[in-house]
């Protein structure tokens, strides 16, 4: 929880939990948190602490305040305790008050949050859970919901009238003692002490209790919290009868398919699990997944110097990239923003989710793309997994990406060096941007090979590699590519545009051994989702910082990083389909090897098919005649086109208009 009044109402249900007029108690007492603390020294565990925050419940606290620290020390003074705890704090949150006051943090398990569509349309949440969790894992959420509701109803009470229902006040009392003794512990921090400070406390109006009973046995009870925005439900706790058959139908997942459920009729944009470990959290439909420490100071615990993130910008950046911040709101892109009220932005309340900037937080979808990335083919070994968010920006389209690395990294007058052939937007954002370009040509059969002695004579301060290439579809010599890092005195940039599609390995594996490599990825071939315009760039944080300093802020829309996460945690078919394409490509490849108006067919690591024709103009007049669009690639290399690889029946037609041509 983000508000301090409401996390004053959970310490004075923690204080009715322990009986006491201050929330002072060992760090052994609070369940599940106190295995964050095993591994101290016995003395800290068992000495009496001062609890700031909500915890043992569940939503984290926001760090304090310099002053509201200054109060917290006089209050552990007043009550002659030398102990203080400061529960789940966000490492986004300004945490410099606590380390000054001699706090240090301890790592805690990080809160899991399942983002929900504002769409009311039926089905809507088993849409998203099917690209998050699988068709499996969902057919299992949905199956066991099914199961225990014919079972065991589904009852909501609100807690400030829990006192009409005193059944459901006893059963929750109960089932959370049985808990709390299974765990091998007798203090119950849901006692009834705490349930009736809760139920007659500020908390609530906004707070129910979810309970399941069979005929009239209670065998689940929990609660939840509405977020002070309204925009979402916090999970505070749940306790189960497993001595009733109906647990082994495993109620807490049955119950989070339900909770889900209503959480989006009731158009709630997320719901709050509460703190827990992320792969199990994964696969019950989290999707953002918040860093938490708890901050302790004992007399034991020695304080730790602040690790100052490295984001010193690189020795690439232009002069005037260095002389400004961040811009604006980006410089919040690690602080999640769903549990507070945004009234910073500037924008119409009334006209839905549309009128709402984009999430700036990309961090977990960064480490889910590197995640995803780190399993295809090509890109094995440590290196990939070394990475972290620090070394990627989403930028809209790999385009904007080249763009934006122009502008940052290189001044009017410093040089880029292409390629020909390739894609021609760098040189055409090169001139723009008042750089000199310098155009080094392909050598070799296969248009493969680089002139590294004349790029290196060109001392560019960027040279731009498309690999696989763009329009031949070949892969560069790695060696000679290794050469050209190991000795350029400026930037080497590779588009990879369409590697997935090959088999040979990416160069994303070195980003963390050299400063000077910066490697485009886009989502628009492979992963089909070029409507969405997300590009990639993987550099070192110092490059990554340089980028940001340039990059329009809110560039990356809700809608595109929404279709990302579902396609990136959906890789299984995306690896089906590029198998599909490139097995349609050889097929395609021989076909036209053999056609009559062919000359040659180049060899492919890429979706298409770079064809070199004996009667050029003759063929691209029969596939305009017969509606088909390929690109023309006379002009740069002559009596060649570029073929995408379609659909069987596409592919087919074009076959068909080749031979018309004859």
């Amino acid at each position: 929880m983000r508000r301090s009044a409401d996390i004053e109402a959970l310490q004075d249900v923690l204080c009715a939990a322990l009986g006491s007029r201050a929330p002072v108690c060992s760090l052994t007492r609070l369940g599940r948190d106190a295995r964050a603390f095993a591994a101290l020294d016995p003395a800290v565990l068992d000495r009496p602490t001062l609890v700031a925050g909500g915890a043992p419940y569940h939503p984290t606290s926001p760090a304090p305040t310099r002053h509201a620290l200054e109060e917290l020390l006089r209050r552990a003074e007043a009550l002659d305790v030398s102990q203080i705890l400061v529960p789940g704090v966000r490492r986004s949150d300004d945490t410099g008050a606590l380390r000054a006051a001699g706090l240090v943090p301890v790592v805690a398990e990080p809160e899991c949050v399942v983002r929900l569509p504002r769409e009311p349309a039926a089905g809507a949440v088993d849409d998203v859970l099917r690209t998050r969790v699988g068709a499996r894992q969902l057919g299992d959420l949905r199956r066991r919901e099914r199961a225990v509701s014919r079972e065991a109803g589904w009852e909501r009470i609100r807690l400030n009238e829990l006192d009409g229902s005193p059944w459901a006040r006893g059963a929750f009392v109960e089932l959370h003692q049985r808990q709390a003794e299974r765990h091998g512990s007798h203090d119950n921090l849901y006692n009834a002490d705490a349930l009736d400070a809760l139920a007659h406390g500020a908390l609530a109006e906004r707070t129910e209790m979810l309970v399941r009973r069979r005929k009239n046995t209670v065998v689940q009870a929990g609660l939840i919290t509405t977020s002070h925005n309204g925009r979402g439900i916090y999970y505070l706790t749940q306790a189960i009868d497993h001595d009733d058959p109906i647990a082994r139908r495993n109620l807490f997942v049955a119950s989070l398919y339900r909770l889900y459920l209503h959480a989006q009729r009731s158009g709630m944009d997320w719901v709050h699990l509460g703190r827990g470990n992320v792969d199990r959290m994964r696969r019950l439909g989290a999707d953002l997944f918040v860093p938490l420490d708890h901050w302790l100071r004992a007399p034991d615990l020695e304080p730790t110097e602040e690790k100052v993130a490295d984001q010193e910008l690189s020795r690439f950046a232009a002069p005037p990239v260095a002389g400004v911040p961040v811009p604006g709101p980006a410089r919040f892109r690690h602080v999640p923003r769903f549990d507070t009220i945004d009234l910073s932005s500037n924008t119409n309340p009334y006209l839905g989710t549309a009128s709402e900037y984009p999430h700036l937080d990309t961090a977990e979808l960064a480490d889910t793309y590197l995640t995803t990335i780190a399993k295809l083919p090509g890109h094995s070994g440590g290196g990939v997994h070394a990475l972290t968010p620090d070394h990627l920006l989403f930028s809209s389209g790999s385009v904007d990406g080249a763009m934006l690395l122009l502008a940052a990294l290189a001044s009017p007058g410093e040089s880029v060096c292409v390629t020909p052939p390739t894609f021609p937007l760098y040189g055409h954002f090169a001139h723009l941007l008042r750089l000199p370009v310098v155009e080094v040509p392909l050598q070799g059969e296969d248009l493969s090979q680089l002139d590294t002695e004349r790029i290196l004579a060109a001392d560019p301060r960027v040279t731009i590699l498309c690999d696989p290439n763009n329009p031949a579809g070949t892969r560069l010599d790695p060696e000679q590519v290794h050469h050209l890092l190991d000795h350029t005195r400026g930037l080497v940039v590779i588009d990879e545009a369409y590697v997935e599609f090959s088999e040979k390995p990416s160069y994303a594996g070195l980003i963390g051994q050299r400063d000077n490599l910066i490697v485009l990825r886009t989502l628009s071939k492979a992963w089909g989702l070029a409507s969405a315009r997300c590009g990639i760039a993987l550099a070192q944080p110092g490059i990554i910082e340089a980028l940001r300093r340039l990059q329009v802020p809110f560039g990356f829309t809700n809608a595109s990083q929404q279709a990302v996460r579902d396609r990136l945690t959906n890789s299984r078919r995306v690896l089906a389909v590029i198998q599909r394409i490139r097995a349609e490509r050889d097929r395609m490849a021989a076909a036209l090897a053999e056609h009559p108006a062919v000359d040659r067919v180049f060899p492919s690591e890429t979706n298409f098919l770079f064809v070199r024709l004996h009667k050029h103009e003759r063929v691209m007049e029969q596939l305009q005649r017969a509606g088909i669009v390929v690109a023309d690639t006379g002009r740069v290399i002559p009596d060649t086109c570029r073929i995408t690889i379609g659909d069987r029946r596409a592919n087919t037609a074009l076959l068909e208009a080749f031979s018309a041509a004859l």
